[in-house]
């Protein structure tokens, strides 16, 4: 039985901005995680055009209308377990409730948001995901997302500039 190669668009601190090149990056992906700070409920509705949607919501959602999301969601995709979660620090030094999270919840990658800043790297056995920001451009940070790809229960991220 061969596999197939699943690709999933991963996107992050929006902020209301729903650029007109994601389609293009999204184009085939069969879901979209995006991880946190959408900032207008508009942004959800036009990656539903492109694939399901799991969201979770960040710091600027806060009293908008996201009080459905939560702030952090496990979610199993081909095979894999995901934890979605918008702030989460730096993945070599997580503070210990994330730790003991992390061991609670057994994820194989966590997708995380709010630096704006991309990092795709191995930490001891679990893959963390940060696409960056696709949002409006800040400080010198570039405007990302991101493609996991996952075939037969190994994954592979990608980094895609705007």
């Amino acid at each position: 039985m061969m596999s197939r190669k699943h690709v999933v668009g991963v996107i992050s601190d929006t902020h209301g901005l729903f650029g007109p090149e994601i389609p293009l990056c999204f184009e085939g992906v069969s879901h979209i995680l995006h991880a946190g700070d959408i900032g207008s409920p508009e942004v959800c509705e036009r990656l539903r055009k492109i694939a399901p949607v799991t969201a979770v919501c960040g710091n600027v959602d806060l009293g908008h209308s996201f009080h459905c999301l939560k702030p952090h969601h496990l979610v199993e995709l081909f095979g894999l377990r995901i934890w979605l979660v918008h702030i989460l620090g730096d993945p070599h030094q997580l503070p210990e409730s994330l730790e003991r999270a992390l061991g609670r919840l057994q994820p194989q990658v966590v997708v995380f948001g709010h630096s704006h800043q991309p990092f795709a790297a191995w930490v001891g056995p679990v893959f963390f995901f940060n696409p960056g920001s696709a949002g409006p451009k800040r400080f010198n940070l570039p405007r990302c997302l991101g493609l996991l790809e996952i075939d037969s229960g190994k994954v592979e991220g990608r980094i895609l500039r705007l």
